[in-house]
């Protein structure tokens, strides 16, 4: 049985002062998520953005530029033979960071939203080819249950 964190009348942390609440300002959109989940699967250019998510063109046009403007998306010229430089967008070394987020995301509707057919995608090690999950794990290299974890606020 999963134990609920004890009742309490605030969030530990204001929210002006909540990492968590600021990256969910920052990445929380629906179609901001979405890009970022394209692009970890290496969909990087702007049709093929908006074909793959439907997504209005000055919807996606507006996503792409705060994305890059945050450091998550870097922009990358490139040219098709007998076209005009466009560019195409790739996932920054802050963005790639995301990843842990988003297949943690990922593993969660695996195990909450999945009917009864296994999961479309796993992720694995690349040098082992073993499977990958994302876990909580403690200084010491154990893995922590999340029923065992609980937030400690900084002194001082």
């Amino acid at each position: 049985m999963t134990r609920l964190p004890p009742r309490t009348s605030s969030s530990p942390v204001p929210l002006r002062d909540c990492r968590l609440a600021r990256a969910i300002d920052l990445i929380g959109d629906r179609w901001a998520l979405l890009i970022l989940r394209s692009a970890l699967y290496g969909v990087r250019r702007f049709d093929d953005l908006q074909d793959e998510l439907g997504c209005p063109r000055t919807v996606l046009s507006g996503r792409l530029k705060m994305l890059e403007t945050e450091g998550l998306l870097e922009k990358r010229p490139y040219r098709e033979p007998g076209k005009r430089v466009r560019n195409e967008y790739v996932l920054s070394e802050k963005g790639i960071a995301l990843q842990t987020a988003l297949v943690a995301l990922n593993q969660w509707g695996d195990e909450w939203l999945a009917d009864t057919d296994p999961p479309p995608i796993t992720f694995t090690d690349a040098a082992t080819k073993s499977s990958a999950r994302v876990a909580f794990v403690s200084d010491d290299g154990v893995e922590v249950p999340a029923a065992r974890l609980r937030p400690r606020l900084r002194k001082g």
